[in-house]
């Protein structure tokens, strides 16, 4: 069976503290991704790993149409993410738990044409998987936050230099970043500045993520979309879900119409604090709002 897109990464036991709240949430790059992809038509998978315990996640994709593939580990990655204002660009993650780093044998006998790396954090996915996962010849999407983000001795998440980028990222397709992971790694605040240098790095397409919306670097032009919505209820999964609706979409569309999809998309998921669960039709409603 070949996909349209699989997706790759632990399942998160997500603990949301904002100022007016603490919420518990199933996350996961892939789980947000996976239900973005499949809600914009995608012959989708989503290659995991969990405690079995926690199989309700698995289901849920299952129920809305995912193939899922998972490993089941003695614990779930558990992460709480600390949002200390209204600026959801601002935040804390602390990762007291892990379920561990994907290995080759997980992904060996599927077949997708574009594979999305959704890793929360360095080693969960790494370099020589990675080469593995090229050999397959399929287009190869990553998070960035996945490979420049290590752990303190405090459990707390922070972005630390990544010494094989250039070796990862000539690996890529798709580049998705958000502006702080950006700039971080480029140095550069503008992020039309950040985005190619971040192509100079070897991807084809970079991605970018900001508060206001999404920017896009591809065949040497800047494409940007703003988010449209009334108000943030999840944001959580902003970065997977765009990215996921676009990579998908450049498989029919140019990058400009994906571009636009992508930030409808995402725009929609940012009005829930659940992965996308909205229709392709809804979708489209939204995209068409986008001149």
């Amino acid at each position: 069976m070949k996909y349209d897109i699989t997706l790759i990464g632990n399942y998160t036991k997500d603990t949301v503290v904002t100022p007016a709240e603490t919420k518990y949430v199933d996350g996961g790059g892939f789980n947000y991704g996976a239900h973005a992809a499949v809600a914009l038509g995608a012959k989708t998978a989503a290659i995991t790993r969990l405690k079995n315990n926690d199989q309700h996640v698995v289901e849920n994709l299952t129920s809305v149409g995912v193939d899922v593939f998972p490993t089941y580990t003695d614990q779930s990655t558990h992460i709480e993410l600390i949002y200390p204002g209204d600026d959801f660009d601002e935040r804390t993650l602390i990762m007291p738990k892990s379920a561990g780093s994907f290995s080759p044998d997980q992904f060996e006998n599927i077949a997708s044409k574009i594979f999305l790396v959704n890793a929360s954090i360095r080693d969960e996915f790494r370099l020589e998987t990675l080469f593995e996962l090229k050999k397959k010849g399929s287009l190869i999407g990553i998070d960035l936050q996945g490979f420049i983000r290590t752990k303190n001795s405090k459990n707390v998440l922070i972005n630390s230099p990544w010494e094989e980028k250039e070796e990862a990222l000539g690996l890529t397709h798709y580049l998705k970043a958000d502006g702080v992971e950006a700039e971080f790694l480029t140095g550069e605040s503008n992020l039309i500045s950040a985005a190619k240098i971040l192509k100079s790095y070897g991807p084809k397409e970079v991605i970018i993520t900001h508060k206001d919306g999404v920017l896009v670097y591809a065949d040497n032009q800047i494409f940007e979309e703003p988010f449209k919505l009334e108000k943030i209820i999840g944001r959580s999964g902003r970065g997977d879900t765009c990215g996921a609706s676009y990579v998908y979409m450049r498989l029919t569309s140019g990058p400009g119409e994906s571009t636009k999809w992508a930030a409808a998309a995402t725009s929609l998921k940012m009005e829930s604090d659940t992965p996308l669960k909205r229709t392709k039709h809804e979708i489209e409603d939204r995209a068409n709002e986008y001149k």
